[in-house]
């Protein structure tokens, strides 16, 4: 099976649902890969890609940051398959006397990449399967549309308060 090595292009909202869309594009070539998430995995992934910190390490943060400690490195991440409308992923860790693949959530394998700056694949089948849904897919843009787009995710992150990620017992 074939991976096709894929960057992160974009987060968008969706226009009827108003959810987050990951957007996935071909390194060197033209495919994309739309993945709908949460808000909360699109707050962690765009909050990377802004490279904003917070006092304390989120979830994702701290996971690389155990990995780390035990000398465990994240090698990559392969969106694996689609299956009923549900992508699936996987983490391939470097133990150092072997690769381990541990399943994810392709949200959480990318907000995790993104911190351990490992590359993301996406199988080929997935691709071509992926064509083949009749999912929404996100409309084109004009650039006052992707002006718009970007205000509604920078007033998300300037609003995010750290606090509230914290649970109260």
């Amino acid at each position: 099976m074939t991976a096709i090595k894929m960057n992160i292009h974009a987060i968008t909202l969706d226009p009827q649902s108003n959810s987050p869309i990951l957007i996935l594009k071909e390194e060197g070539g033209d495919r994309t890969l739309p993945i709908w998430i949460g808000l909360l995995e699109a707050t962690a992934i765009a909050t990377e890609m802004e490279k904003l910190e917070f006092a304390r390490p989120m979830t994702h943060d701290l996971a690389v940051n155990l990995l780390k400690a035990a000398g465990i490195r994240l090698v990559r991440i392969d969106v694996t398959e689609l299956k009923d409308n549900t992508y699936y992923a996987e983490i391939t860790l470097d133990t150092g006397d072997k690769l381990v693949r541990v399943d994810s959530r392709p949200s959480d394998a990318v907000a995790l990449a993104l911190r351990a700056d490992a590359d993301i694949f996406v199988n080929e089948a997935v691709l071509e399967s992926a064509t083949k849904v009749e999912a929404p897919q996100p409309s084109v843009m004009t650039g006052d549309e992707k002006e718009k787009d970007e205000d509604k995710w920078n007033k998300i992150l300037e609003d995010l308060d750290p606090n509230a990620f914290k649970y109260k017992m």
